[in-house]
């Protein structure tokens, strides 16, 4: 296996896409959880969410180290919060020092702001290749009629 997914998913969203993005192939999924997981209502998980993006907050993480060396293509996979990506993402892109890579970056979001944090991505991975950016619509209440062909599309990159 030469691709790692690295994603966080607080609601299921993100959880989903890079499900669907392994099923079919030959890929490490590792999903990033907090050692303190955010809330899901909706007041609180906005209220939380919003001041830990707003701080720039990066949380422990309760997974094991990932060894990058093992990858080739890492797909990177984040809910849009406030116009950027997740406090346990940011954590993630902290810790790791992540360059020679080819990238596929994803989001999820309830109605945009995803190019915004696709280039603050660009810009923290500098030295890394950018190979594909993918933007899903709330995949879980089916509100992006073009997730499976954006899926392919992913998977079609990673046996490139």
């Amino acid at each position: 296996m030469n691709t790692a997914v690295i994603y966080y998913s607080l609601e299921g969203n993100m959880d989903l896409v890079a499900r669907k993005i392994g099923e079919n192939e030959a890929v490490d999924l590792f999903r990033l959880i907090p050692q303190k997981e955010y809330p899901t209502g909706k007041i609180s998980k906005y209220f939380w969410g919003g001041k830990s993006v707003t701080f720039g907050e990066r949380p422990k993480l309760t997974n094991p180290t990932i060894d990058l060396d093992h990858y080739e293509i890492l797909v990177i996979g984040t809910p849009i919060w406030a116009g950027t990506w997740t406090p346990p993402l940011n954590t993630f892109l902290h810790d790791y020092s992540i360059t020679g890579k080819k990238i596929i970056l994803t989001a999820t979001h309830l109605g945009g702001g995803a190019d915004k944090c696709f280039e603050k991505m660009k810009i923290s991975l500098n030295g890394n290749t950018i190979i594909g950016t993918f933007q899903f619509k709330e995949p879980l209440q089916q509100m992006d009629e073009h997730i499976d062909e954006k899926i392919e599309t992913i998977r079609t990159l990673i046996e490139a």
